[in-house]
């Protein structure tokens, strides 16, 4: 019978740095920290990279967990929430240590991708630059509430902000995507492109009950 956070103290588990409750912690938000990431960073192996960090982060700070409390969920999206900007502040140095410099050959990639997974990279592009004219707080704000389903309180704690502050932000980006999807708005995109309702239907910005 799988274990209950509620039912079991998975907090008082996970603080006392009990093993298997941290496999547990594992099983239930590996997905959700890894999807989290994603949104972030834009990239599949740089997720991968956040949600072993936020793991290894989350096991050496285990004593900071209160006891008592909620869901451990808002804990780690705010670890992987920091793991993902020093990721993304990371690859910019190295972007820009490559422009410097001139790069290999280009050799043509022949291995056949799925017509999914093409998609699934391009509708991940869009978003990212839709989510790049965001601030990286109202893009952090926006990832929490809308994809991952945290409440107010819940982002608040993960990033470590007042309710207030994430209500502020929020709303922020929600204006800021309006006006986007509003003047980027292109009556013929080129073949192969995701329109831009497309992008914007992937960031469902619902309104949250207080």
């Amino acid at each position: 019978m799988k274990h209950t956070e509620e039912g079991d103290g998975l907090r008082r588990r996970v603080r006392a740095g009990e093993r298997a409750a941290f496999a547990e912690l594992y099983e239930a938000y590996a997905r959700v920290v890894y999807n989290h990431a994603r949104r972030l960073t834009g990239d599949w192996s740089t997720a991968e990279e956040v949600m072993s960090e936020t793991f290894l982060a989350a096991w050496r700070t285990r004593e900071r967990v209160e006891p008592d409390g909620g869901s451990l969920k808002p804990w780690l999206l705010g670890i992987a929430t920091h793991k993902a900007h020093n990721a993304n502040r990371g690859r910019r140095r190295r972007l820009a240590f490559l422009s410097r410099h001139p790069g290999p050959p280009v050799v043509a990639d022949f291995a056949q991708e799925t017509a999914g997974r093409l998609d699934d990279a391009r509708r991940l592009a869009a978003v990212q630059a839709a989510l790049g004219r965001l601030r990286r707080q109202e893009r952090e704000v926006l990832v929490l509430c809308v994809w991952s389903g945290l409440d107010y309180q819940q982002a608040a704690e993960a990033l470590g902000v007042p309710v207030g502050t994430v209500r502020s932000r929020l709303s922020r980006a929600r204006a800021r995507l309006r006006r986007l999807s509003a003047n980027q708005a292109e009556p013929r995109p080129a073949r192969g492109a995701v329109r831009n309702e497309a992008v914007f239907a992937a960031l469902p910005v619902r309104e949250e009950t207080p």
